[in-house]
């Protein structure tokens, strides 16, 4: 892949990831309009951190990250990869059907495991009710991920970009539908949850198919090709297992807490936004294209590739991250204070975005850093430096929570994720000039700093003058928006201005996207 095909990837993943966040703020400003932060809505996020916490464990965490760069070295010495797929597909499958029938089971002590506070209370027997009903989401969207994975190891990335668009316009079609008919918003919500997995399991499946990968489903088999795949993909299930350890002990925490687990939530999907936009893109292209480079021994082409998709994350998410940190409490407020959330409930998720968004650029700086590992097939030395991190975030997560209560679980994520993300640039050293920002890279990165900077000293100014406009309802959509815009705009001249970035890059990256 080219450098200019590979920004041109990042764009589109980026775009649809945009549109898809875009439409997630839609349906969490929907749903806490009409939920707040009461106990239907932390019952909602526990039943819907249950599927998704195991998804990021089995499929994305662990089962991708080690079948694309297997398929993708298949794919380029065309050595079967149908085949490949569909015993990788068959596999999966039969592990999520059994592990769906043991959650249902189970259910109880699984909302226990994660919020271990509600017990006793009406949440907690929400939680169970809708945990079992939202459970199966875990086996369509696992699915899906697999399928996404072929298309973005074929250098099709927008079928897999908008399936995450149809999630969301199914949730607030369903949410409005309910409101509009009289009907529970809480369970067409979570009903909804399993009917869009399997509409985004149909929508890849179909591209992939298209792509000229069929995916069917068979007796499952344990190859010596499966076998392969289980010895990489284990450890990385470890390692994805020690992340969602993470999120588990944060919960945990916050469920103690009256309402917490709501801020934290809605803290995570603000900076979710530029995590999802930058940092999932540049990884979601660059591990297919890293993997097909170092098949084809083309160190060089590694190291470019490498150092752009860094580029590209850096410029981005620096400014996001100061953003974040400037500007919290107008973002909140605007986006989500209406009905049932309260000026009290912002206040408490601004400061949580704050911390979050300092965290930001470590983040994303994994995703760029943990291909490097996974396209070489190694998939334990991240899961040792996720241990790391794991008993850095427990410890301080535990810790701190005599002395600063509910947010102790925002600090311990965002130190615990630069401590990974030192972790990974240390256990890149042995990999050569390959894992070596290049001389761009070096030049660059200080003068996107000093951008961002500048560009937080005009947002904050521009937020000061505009406090009143903010506040006002109706204005302040519009105020945020112009906000907003001051930001980007002094953030592009200036980056421009000092060479941090050029335009004429992006623009060409933009003529290639299709």
């Amino acid at each position: 892949m080219s450098k200019n095909r590979m920004i041109a990837g990042v764009f589109t993943v980026g775009l649809w990831t945009l549109l898809s966040r875009v439409m997630g703020f839609v349906r969490d400003a929907l749903i806490l309009s009409y939920l707040g932060t009461g106990p239907a809505y932390q019952a909602f996020v526990v039943a819907f951190r249950l599927p998704n916490m195991f998804r990021r464990f089995f499929a994305e965490g662990a089962f991708n990250l080690a079948f694309v760069p297997m398929f993708a070295k298949r794919l380029e010495a065309d050595d079967q990869p149908n085949a490949f797929a569909n015993e990788a597909f068959s596999g999966l499958a039969s592990v999520l059907i059994a592990l769906t029938i043991i959650a249902q089971i189970f259910m109880p002590w699984l909302v226990y495991a994660l919020a271990s506070g509600f017990a006793g209370t009406e949440t907690f027997d929400l939680s169970v009710i809708f945990g079992r009903i939202a459970f199966p989401y875990i086996l369509f969207i696992s699915l899906a991920a697999l399928a996404s994975g072929v298309l973005n190891a074929a250098g099709r990335f927008a079928a897999a970009a908008a399936a995450p668009v149809l999630l969301n316009v199914l949730l607030v079609s369903a949410i409005l539908c309910a409101a509009y008919a009289g009907f529970d918003v809480a369970f067409a919500l979570i009903w909804m949850i399993p009917l869009a997995g399997f509409a985004q399991l149909m929508l890849v499946w179909i591209a992939a198919r298209r792509a000229g990968i069929t995916l069917r489903l068979q007796r499952p088999r344990f190859t010596p090709d499966m076998k392969h795949l289980v010895k990489i993909a284990v450890p990385a299930a470890m390692a994805g297992g020690v992340m969602q350890i993470n999120l588990l002990v944060g919960q945990q925490v916050a469920s103690y807490f009256d309402r917490a687990v709501g801020w934290l939530f809605a803290a995570d999907r603000l900076y979710q936004l530029p995590l999802g936009v930058v940092g999932i893109a540049v990884g979601i292209v660059l591990l297919p294209d890293l993997s097909r480079r170092l098949q084809a021994g083309d160190e060089a082409g590694a190291k470019d590739a490498f150092s752009r998709a860094t580029e590209i994350s850096l410029a981005l998410t620096i400014p996001a991250s100061v953003a974040l940190m400037v500007i919290a409490l107008p973002l909140v407020s605007v986006l989500f204070e209406r009905g049932a959330l309260t000026s009290d409930d912002s206040a408490a998720i601004a400061v949580a975005v704050t911390i979050y968004g300092f965290g930001l650029p470590a983040f994303v700086l994994q995703k760029t850093l943990q291909p490097l590992f996974y396209a070489r097939e190694d998939t334990k030395s991240p899961f040792r430096f996720a241990l790391i991190a794991m008993a850095v975030n427990a410890v301080l997560a535990f810790g701190l929570t005599p002395y600063i209560g509910w947010l102790a679980p925002a600090i311990a994520t965002t130190f615990a994720g630069w401590v990974m993300v030192l972790c990974l640039a240390l256990g890149t050293r042995p990999m050569g000039d390959v894992a070596r920002f290049d001389a761009q890279l070096k030049r660059r990165i200080w003068r996107i700093c000093a951008a961002s900077a500048a560009m937080g000293t005009i947002l904050w100014s521009a937020s000061a003058s505009m406090s009143t406009f903010l506040g006002m309802a109706g204005w302040r959509y519009l105020a945020l928006a112009i906000l907003i815009g001051i930001g980007m705009l002094s953030y592009f001249v200036i980056a421009h201005l000092t060479g941090a970035i050029r335009l004429s890059e992006l623009k060409g990256a933009m003529r290639r996207r299709r």
